[in-house]
């Protein structure tokens, strides 16, 4: 994968899901809800500074949001960060990038 170009998309891994955990209560949060499902389906990674994820998540039902996640370089030590995220998916819609 070249700096700055996002990966294709691909299955979601154990990875995958330990990222979207832990991003999870910051959705809840400015959702005002709970979902009841939270299970990462797909991914894409794109290396900058750091890197950011887009991850299809399916929440129960037939919905699914996708999230951006930030990780930090290593050496500064930061948490992970909900940058965005869309909900009202589908499992058909597309994982791109937003």
């Amino acid at each position: 994968m070249m700096c700055g170009a996002p990966s294709a998309a691909q299955p979601a891994t154990a990875e995958t899901q330990n990222i979207a955990d832990q991003v999870r209560s910051q959705l809840e949060e400015k959702e005002n809800k709970k979902f009841p499902v939270f299970k990462a389906v797909s991914f894409r990674s794109q290396v900058v500074a750091g890197t950011n994820y887009s991850i299809k998540v399916h929440v129960g039902d037939d919905e699914f949001v996708r999230l951006r996640v930030f990780r930090s370089l290593p050496h500064e030590n930061k948490p992970l960060t909900l940058s965005d995220y869309q909900t009202n998916k589908a499992k058909h819609d597309e994982l791109s990038y937003f």
